[in-house]
């Protein structure tokens, strides 16, 4: 996913009431949007150097989004993704390249599908001979150890809840694919089982019960973010 234009860049002054960022840039103090409702450990350090896109909405209050930041994580600084609305775009794109083999033979990838009681699971593939299949997309953007990705950075029980239902789905006779987009260059993932104990435990029983999961990293780039590899899932049982 290349951007469509030149990101802008700037330093982080702060980052507040979840959704807001005030940055440093040439032309002086700004107000961003910030795509993130989590806790961005690791990520939200003043003086951080950070790009921004813009929209193509001029009736957009806040015109600016806070797409990456040069952070200083364990192993070395590198660029983060921050944008949570970013991964379901990368998987889409991702399946249309037939980057992503857990999903061969599908030939349709339909958004926001409705299932369980009160869920939509992110993406519906259908068109291959095994039949349909949930996907689930998680953002992974938290490092605390070199080069573990984990996930989530703070209390996630709209994704505990995601994971009970897609355990309900295989129950049922179906399948469930839970894909994790790391937004960053990791060499394996875990679940932060400290930050969010209830996550853990329904992460746990889902894969118990049949539901798949694939972490990818991402190459992260200035230029623009892109699904590269499959890295493994350490999550003991």
């Amino acid at each position: 996913m290349q951007f469509a234009a030149p990101l802008l860049p700037g330093r982080l002054v702060q980052r507040y009431k979840r959704f807001l960022a005030d940055i440093d840039t040439e032309g002086g103090g700004v107000t961003v949007h910030c795509p993130n409702p989590g806790a961005m450990i690791g990520l939200n350090t003043p003086g951080a150097r950070v790009l921004m896109s813009r929209s193509a909405n001029p009736a957009r209050k806040l015109p600016l989004t806070w797409e990456l930041v040069e952070a200083d994580l364990p192993g070395g600084p590198q660029w983060v993704g921050i944008n949570t609305l970013r991964p379901n775009a990368l998987v889409a794109e991702a399946f249309r390249d037939g980057a992503i083999p857990a999903l061969a033979g599908h030939a349709v990838l339909k958004p926001e599908v409705r299932y369980a009681q009160a869920s939509r699971v992110d993406f519906l593939a259908s068109g291959a001979a095994s039949g349909p299949c949930h996907v689930e997309v998680k953002n992974c953007h938290l490092m605390r150890q070199p080069g573990l990705a984990e996930f989530p950075d703070c209390k996630a029980a709209r994704s505990a809840r995601h994971m009970r239902d897609l355990a309900q789905v295989v129950a049922e006779g179906g399948r469930a694919l839970v894909v994790i987009v790391v937004q960053m260059h990791a060499d394996a993932f875990d679940v932060a089982r400290d930050i969010d104990p209830v996550f853990d435990r329904a992460f746990r029983e889902a894969r118990a019960a049949g539901v798949e999961v694939r972490a990818y990293r991402c190459a992260v780039q200035p230029e623009g973010v892109a699904i590269a590899d499959e890295i493994p899932v350490i999550t003991p049982p």
